[in-house]
């Protein structure tokens, strides 16, 4: 009995290690599961954590090429406002350089008969002046008509080249001055100095200075100076020409009437 005993002890303890053994079997798989699906939990909320720092990287990279994209169009757009600013005052300037260029014909119809009169003018006015540097000026006059039948030649160098004769013409009744040559007298002709006071007067004496005249601008001739003026204008000769110091000299002049 003992035996029999013993046995199923031992049988009792084998059937209750096998029912531990399996307890525990059953017991370790649901936690293994549970352990897999929180690595799974994790994984999968690594991946969408890593979709979320994607989406919004690109949501940055988005609003940062916006942010350009909106900078450049004002850029853009403050260029265009410039840039038709200066089309439009573009646009004025043709407008007043083509009614400028409208109007050259028209001052062109003005300018052109004007100077055919000046130069004509100016030939009466050497004609009637004091017979002074007569050559010279009757060139310039000449000259200016030859210029303005040359078409080479702008209408601006025309006038002023006319404008330079008046200005060299006006110069002559500010200062002395003294020229040598031929007075034609009774058929004859003399050398003499001329010696003109702007236009006041004109004289004339021989180089051996024994005798002078003055021009008569209203008879147009030359009439003899007494002998009483020729020391004086020796005198104004030599200082014109700088030849002597300043002093005072006393000579006849035309009356007030004859003189203009």
């Amino acid at each position: 009995m003992s035996k029999v005993s013993n046995r199923t002890k031992i049988a009792t303890a084998l059937v209750g290690a096998l029912a531990l053994a399996g307890s525990n079997l059953v017991v370790a798989d649901p936690l293994t599961d549970v352990q897999k699906a929180d690595s799974r939990i994790h994984a999968e909320a690594a991946a969408s954590q890593q979709k979320v720092d994607k989406y919004y990287d690109q949501a940055q990279d988005m609003q940062f090429e916006y942010g350009s994209v909106a900078d450049e169009r004002e850029s853009l757009k403050s260029y265009n406002d410039y840039v038709a600013g200066l089309v439009a005052d573009q646009e004025n300037s043709m407008q007043l350089i083509q009614g400028d260029i409208n109007g050259v014909d028209k001052l062109r119809q003005g300018v052109v008969p004007l100077m055919f009169k000046m130069v004509d003018a100016l030939e009466q006015f050497v004609k009637l002046d004091l017979p002074f540097n007569t050559q010279v000026r009757t060139e310039r006059v000449e000259n200016l008509k030859t210029v303005l039948n040359t078409a080479e030649v702008t209408l601006a160098e025309k006038y002023r080249l006319i404008l330079d004769a008046y200005s060299i013409e006006r110069e002559y009744g500010n200062f002395v001055a003294v020229e040598t040559g031929k007075l034609a007298l009774n058929g004859k002709e003399v050398l003499v100095d001329f010696f003109h006071l702007g236009r006041i007067a004109l004289y004339a004496q021989s180089l051996d200075q024994k005798t002078a005249w003055m021009f008569d601008a209203e008879s147009q001739t030359w009439n003899e100076l007494e002998d009483s003026y020729l020391r004086d204008l020796t005198k104004g000769i030599r200082i014109a020409r700088k030849q002597g110091a300043l002093d005072l000299f006393a000579l006849p002049i035309p009356a007030a009437e004859t003189a203009q």
